[in-house]
């Protein structure tokens, strides 16, 4: 599980809103001067807003601007990282080499090619919202209720961490 640490922006009755910044790799590369990376965190310092599920806790336990972690589990990041960049690609792939069968023009194909891509990136936009209330897709809060589970890279058996 990916953990991360974020303020409360707006409290629900079954959520709360968190803000977290995005962090970038900066000071885990070596090239930190050389990476251009770096300097558009700086300047830019973008915030992300994530409704995070309650799950049963009582909304009253938390206060406006409280610390608190969230955690999405690494399946999700993987799965949905695999559907934004793959599906445009293949749709790109597929309606490129469509047209290049059907007109054999240039021309038509980098058009095609072009559509593809756009009905890629809808097609995710759309699944994106389909899915925007799914509770297996959601951040969860950690706390001591939520036992995350470390894996060990040496023994390969799960040890569990509060």
């Amino acid at each position: 599980m990916i953990v991360e640490i974020g303020r409360i922006v707006s409290i629900e009755t079954d959520s709360v809103w968190v803000e977290t910044v995005q962090k970038t790799a900066c000071g885990s590369c070596k090239a930190e001067r050389g990476c251009g990376q770096r300097l558009i965190s700086q300047l830019d310092g973008h915030t992300s807003y994530i409704r995070v599920l309650l799950d049963g806790r009582p909304a009253e336990s938390y206060r406006l601007d409280d610390e608190i972690q969230i955690g999405i589990p690494e399946e999700v990041i993987a799965k949905s990282s695999l559907i934004v960049y793959v599906i445009p690609i293949l749709a790109l792939v597929m309606a490129t080499s469509l047209a290049h069968v059907q007109f054999a023009n240039e021309a038509v194909t980098i058009l095609s090619g072009l559509t593809g891509l756009l009905f890629g990136g809808i097609l995710v936009r759309w699944y994106s919202w389909r899915n925007r209330y799914n509770r297996e897709l959601q951040p969860v809060l950690v706390d001591d209720r939520e036992l995350l589970h470390f894996y060990q890279s040496d023994e390969q058996r799960p040890h569990v961490a509060n």
